[in-house]
């Protein structure tokens, strides 16, 4: 098992490994005597495992939520809210999150807001909830207007990545979770590509100790981040590299696309835009494409009739500011800089670099 400490104004453990689920009872902490397990329904037999184990010790009330992104919908907020007011859930009590990257951000939202803020303990199942949402406090929940456009930051009190767990994912899952990974590594740690291009195999396997290791390095490169800028004042925008256009990608598709899909896409625009105006060369834009097409099989084209609605859905990105939109771009590999991009030309090009 690893560890990747988040420091900072409420600093935290990443733990890594096969069984850190049962970590939760220590996780949790003493004084906790109510637990609302929020979880998918793929995960029930789990959630029911996880409340067996801490009878005697916590009362776990399960809320099922929706899969994916119909779960970050206020209704369904309201809905958990409900269950903690009817339970007398007071602040010190807790939520736990078991599920993926949107479970995360829903349940993250449902502790922020309840008593203004109480403990969550993280569980991730998939590798997108394990590299990103469950790392780094942001919470979320999706308005008809776009993705997370209502949230808050709110420092779990630990996050369990379990690769025994993570393991069961189908590939197409896991794949589509590699697209965090390969950012992690575009924008901040070089190796992980290295080894995505030359051990995909092993990547994939999340039972290796190879896999293991490349999310220990995707998440420390969250960790670094978040650790210095918690609230997004500046450097921890890096983040949202390929997000800018992979979100309207989403807001596009009624978010029936996994986050991944749309990233990666979003990364081959944002790898485009780069070369027209930063100084990104031919051969980091082609290693886009040998990582996100070839190795992790992700697409890297969109539709070319769709531009105005994805630009107009831009407009709205929480790093736009006035009419001016704002991207992550690179320089380089493991270079990245935020731009603000004013001529519409430029963005039209690049994007008709991966228009399909």
């Amino acid at each position: 098992m690893s560890v990747v400490t988040i420091t900072g104004r409420d600093p935290y453990d990443v733990s890594i490994g096969a069984g850190t689920r049962h970590e939760l009872h220590d996780r949790l902490g003493a004084g906790v005597a109510k637990a609302l397990l929020i979880h998918q329904p793929i995960m029930s037999a789990e959630a029911d495992r996880i409340r067996e184990s801490l009878a005697g010790q916590v009362q776990v009330i399960l809320a099922e939520i929706p899969d994916a992104e119909d779960a970050k919908r206020v209704e369904v907020a309201a809905f958990c809210w409900g269950i903690m007011g009817q339970a007398d859930f007071t602040r010190s009590d807790a939520v736990i999150s078991l599920g993926g990257g949107a479970t995360t951000d829903l349940a993250g939202f449902v502790a922020a807001t309840w008593l203004r803020g109480v403990k969550i303990v993280h569980i991730p199942t998939t590798v997108l909830g394990a590299v990103d949402a469950s790392v780094g406090g942001k919470t979320g929940i999706n308005t008809a207007e776009g993705k997370n456009l209502v949230g808050s930051f709110h420092a779990p009190a630990a996050v369990l990545v379990d690769t025994e767990l993570l393991a069961s994912l189908p590939e197409t899952e896991t794949r589509t979770g590699f697209a965090e990974i390969a950012k992690a590594g575009f924008i901040a740690d070089p190796s992980i590509l290295d080894d995505l291009d030359t051990n995909i195999d092993a990547c994939l396997d999340l039972t290796s100790p190879l896999a293991a290791d490349i999310l220990r390095r995707a998440i420390q490169v969250k960790a670094t981040v978040v650790s210095e800028d918690f609230t997004e004042q500046g450097l921890r925008e890096i983040l949202n590299y390929g997000h800018t256009l992979g979100h309207a990608i989403e807001h596009a598709e009624r978010y029936r696309w996994r986050h991944g899909v749309a990233i990666s896409i979003g990364m081959m625009f944002a790898a485009e835009l780069s070369r027209l105006v930063r100084s990104l060369s031919d051969d980091d834009v082609a290693r886009h494409r040998l990582i996100l097409g070839e190795r992790l099989g992700l697409p890297l084209v969109y539709p070319g009739g769709r531009w105005e609605t994805l630009r107009a859905t831009m407009q709205r990105d929480k790093k736009a500011r006035g009419s001016s939109l704002r991207f992550v771009l690179l320089d380089g590999i493991a270079r990245p800089t935020v731009t603000t991009v004013g001529d519409d030309s430029l963005l039209f090009a690049a994007y008709q670099e991966i228009a399909g």
